[in-house]
């Protein structure tokens, strides 16, 4: 008779395919990174395939790995149901910027899941300034934002790199007054993107703005304008046209994690936001 698969194995597998990495996923589950290299070795020895691609700087599913994935998601989001009876289910209320997540909202919210199903999350998405008020307020229990100079507290997640980006088909000439796509104010990106192009003494007009990154993108996708943007949340077929126009370079954003302490498994739900987020 085959052996059966070990949950806490499988578990392992799929936090390394829904993070992209055995370093986090070892972290997010209080092992070295050798250990849950060796629960991997393991797995696909059982299942005689190998499921993950690995280089010093890339984790990638194989075309095996592809295909056990939903198996692993529902063998392990099985086994949670099976024990949901043990305890409420869990909630966290969590602020994240638009400008880290933009339209790829429903991919975090997918890995979410896998990482930590049964979690009933509360979710808001704004500006990081809205958000740090309603973390001070008590209204949230962590905040995921772009760092405010006023702000001296919470862990840094990751450093996101800035263009200006258009359609391939959106011509610029040299010399004119630049069409933005920008968010509303108050955006801390629309004032940085203002003020670096009024200081560096070029012409720019609003061609459209918007209430959401999602929105902005749309706009470059449509070939409407120019937008100042993270390069993770460019949409795809855009092009960074700064260095063509001289266009002045934008700040590194960086993205921060504000939380309260909790108890251990809200401190648990925490840490694999903060895992979903790192760079």
């Amino acid at each position: 008779m085959n052996e059966a698969l070990d949950l806490d194995t499988v578990e392992t597998f799929l936090r390394v395919a829904e993070l992209a990495s055995f370093t986090r996923a070892a972290e997010l589950a209080g092992i070295s990174q050798s250990a849950v290299s060796l629960k991997l070795r393991k797995l696909e020895a059982r299942l005689g395939r190998v499921l993950l691609e690995r280089t010093p700087r890339h984790v990638r599913l194989t075309a095996d790995g592809e295909r056990f994935l939903p198996r692993a998601r529902a063998l392990v989001l099985a086994e949670r149901d099976a024990r949901l009876w043990e305890a409420p289910a869990r909630r966290l209320r969590i602020g994240v910027s638009d400008h880290v997540v933009g339209d790829s909202l429903a991919m975090l919210l997918r890995r979410l899941d896998a990482l930590v199903p049964g979690t009933v999350f509360e979710m808001r998405v704004g500006f990081s300034r809205e958000l740090l008020v309603a973390y001070d307020s008590g209204e949230i229990d962590a905040a995921i934002v772009r760092r405010e100079a006023d702000r001296r507290d919470g862990e840094e997640l990751r450093r996101d790199a800035y263009g200006w980006f258009a359609a391939p088909e959106r011509r610029v000439i040299a010399g004119e007054a630049v069409p933005l796509a920008l968010l509303e104010a108050p955006c801390g990106v629309r004032a940085h993107a203002i003020r670096a192009l009024g200081d560096a003494g070029i012409a720019w007009r609003e061609a459209f703005v918007g209430g959401g990154v999602a929105a902005v993108a749309a706009a470059v996708t449509a070939g409407l304008a120019v937008a100042p943007l993270a390069a993770r949340l460019a949409p795809a077929g855009s092009r960074d046209i700064g260095p063509q126009l001289g266009l002045p370079p934008l700040p590194h954003a960086r993205i921060m994690l504000v939380a309260r302490a909790g108890d251990g498994a809200q401190g648990r739900l925490i840490s694999t936001l903060a895992a979903a987020f790192r760079g």
